[in-house]
Parts: C-alpha cells; sequence; structure tokens
C-alpha cells in the first residue's frame, strides 16, 4: 500500500509541477513557430526564385522558356525539402532528442541501404543529368521507348509524361536510355495528293501552286509558305504529288489539315478528279468456249 501511494504521489507531483508545464507550454509554441516560419520562408523563396526568373525574360541573353520552366519546378522542390529537413531537425532538438547520435546512426543505415537501393541512385543520378544537359524539358514533346506525350513535370527520380488522349506515365528517370525530343526544332508538314492519270498534271500543279500561295500568311504556326516539291510516286491508280511546310515544333498536324482541305477544295472547284480506289473483274472463258463478261467498277 505504501509503494502505491508512493506512485501516487510522484505522478501527481508531476502533474502539478509549473515548471514542467511551462517548459512543455514554451517547446510546443517553438514548435508551432518553427513550423510557421518554415511555411513563411518557403512562400518567399518560391516568390523570389519565380520573380528571378521572370526578370530573365526581359534580359537579351538568357535560357530557353523550356528550360526555365523545368528549373523552376526544381528549385521549388529542392527549396521546399531544404527547410523542411531544417525544420524537422530543430523540432527534434526542441523535443530534447540527440540529433548529432541520430543523424549519425541515420548516415550508418543509408550506407546500407544505399547498397540495396541502386535503382533509386541511378534514378538521381541519371535524373539530375537529364535536368543538367537540358536533354528535355517541361512542356517538350517526346517519346520514350512506347510511351509518347508531352511532358508533365521532371524530378530527380521520376518524369511524368501526358500523352494526347489523357493518360500520364510515370517513368523512372534510370530506366530511360534513348530519348526522341519533337519540340527542339522546327516540324515539316507533308501532304500527298493524288491526281487521277487522266487529268493534265501541270495543269494540276499551276493550281496547286496558286492555292498553296494563298497560304502563305494564313496559319500562324508556319515558319516557311508551302512548297510544291513535285511528282512524289506513281501508283496503280493515280500520280501523287507532294506539298511540304516548315511549322513550328509539333504543329504539323494542324498545318497539313489545313492545306489538305484547301487543296482539295480548290481542285474540285476546277474539276480535276482525285481518284478513288478501282477494281477490274475479270474472268477466264467457260467451258462451253464463251467468254464471259468483264467489268469495272
Amino acid at each position: 500500500m505504501d509503494s502505491f501511494n508512493r506512485v501516487m504521489n510522484k505522478i501527481h507531483n508531476r502533474f502539478l509541477d509549473e515548471d514542467k508545464w511551462v517548459a512543455i507550454g514554451e517547446g510546443a509554441i517553438k514548435i508551432l513557430l518553427i513550423l510557421i516560419v518554415s511555411g513563411i520562408l518557403i512562400k518567399i523563396g518560391k516568390a523570389a526564385i519565380h520573380k528571378a526568373f521572370d526578370l530573365r525574360l526581359k534580359m537579351p541573353l538568357r535560357v530557353t522558356e523550356r528550360r526555365e520552366a523545368t528549373l523552376v519546378k526544381l528549385l521549388d522542390n529542392i527549396l521546399s525539402y531544404a527547410i523542411y529537413f531544417i525544420a524537422f531537425v530543430m523540432i527534434l532538438t526542441e523535443l530534447t532528442i540527440d540529433v548529432k547520435a541520430m543523424l549519425a546512426g541515420a548516415g550508418i543505415v543509408g550506407l546500407a541501404v544505399g547498397f540495396g537501393a541502386q535503382n533509386l541512385v541511378r534514378d538521381v543520378i541519371t535524373g539530375f543529368f537529364i535536368i543538367f544537359e537540358d536533354q528535355f524539358s517541361v512542356g517538350d514533346h517526346i517519346r520514350i521507348d512506347t510511351f509518347e506525350g508531352t511532358v508533365e513535370s521532371i524530378g530527380l527520380r521520376t518524369t511524368k509524361i501526358k500523352s494526347w488522349t489523357g493518360e500520364v506515365h510515370i517513368l523512372p528517370n534510370g530506366s530511360i536510355t534513348q530519348v526522341t525530343n519533337y519540340s527542339l526544332n522546327n516540324s515539316m508538314a507533308v501532304v500527298d495528293i493524288g491526281i487521277a492519270y487522266e487529268e493534265d498534271i501541270e495543269k494540276a500543279e499551276k493550281i496547286i501552286l496558286e492555292i498553296i500561295a494563298k497560304l502563305a500568311n494564313v496559319h500562324e504556326d508556319m515558319v516557311k509558305p508551302p512548297e510544291l516539291v513535285g511528282v512524289q510516286n506513281f501508283s496503280p491508280t493515280e500520280v501523287t504529288l507532294r506539298v511540304v511546310a516548315e511549322t513550328k515544333p509539333m504543329k504539323h498536324f494542324a498545318v497539313a489539315r489545313m492545306i489538305r482541305k484547301e487543296i482539295k477544295r480548290g481542285l474540285d472547284q476546277h474539276g480535276i478528279d482525285i481518284p478513288f480506289p478501282r477494281m477490274v473483274m475479270y474472268s477466264r472463258e467457260n467451258k462451253g468456249g464463251q467468254a464471259a463478261d468483264r467489268g469495272e467498277s
């Protein structure tokens, strides 16, 4: 009974210890202030980063907008991680936890984990070189293996690609061995026009030249006026003429559709036929020696 009373007295004294409650209150206030100050510093730091890159837009010498968008997101993440780590260490210090011993132990554990996390290390190293070498940036249209789409974000570990149908592919950077970037240089719109063999090819070429001459300043995504290359191919039913036009990166699909529409409209107005598939049916003579009918459709 006496031991129970002594235990209860100790518990009672601890709960009534004013100094203890004052220390707990001070620690809670300090932790709350650390969290508030960390949030404020992150907002100020991100605002400063965005402001610095906005000022670079007005400078004659600067990196491309693609690279700037990538660097802004990367610096935002690095700033957030750094401030959160410092805040975490300060909170542990306020909780009277030996941070030095923890960091030393974490270093040993990290070394052991590093041997088993080689893929993670490879992802981080590859991600660093992707950003450093500017292989591709946020907003670029790229193809990696079987995945093709627009780059949503680039991190030190993963890259996110959004396809034109809406799917988002998340790829570890270490798995990226070959990249096709469609956004670095201008694209080329290629339009093939089929003309019937019965038509006058020179007349058709003259009409097409008149049509594409009017399209020079119609579409803002065209870098150069369309050009008639000439006869591209002979097929069983048509002569193929080719028109090409240099466009801004990844704008060749829209420009090609517009050129096809205008050429089709112009050829129809001048009575130039665009051939359709034809089939010739032929049957051998029957047993009676009479020839079977031949038909063409």
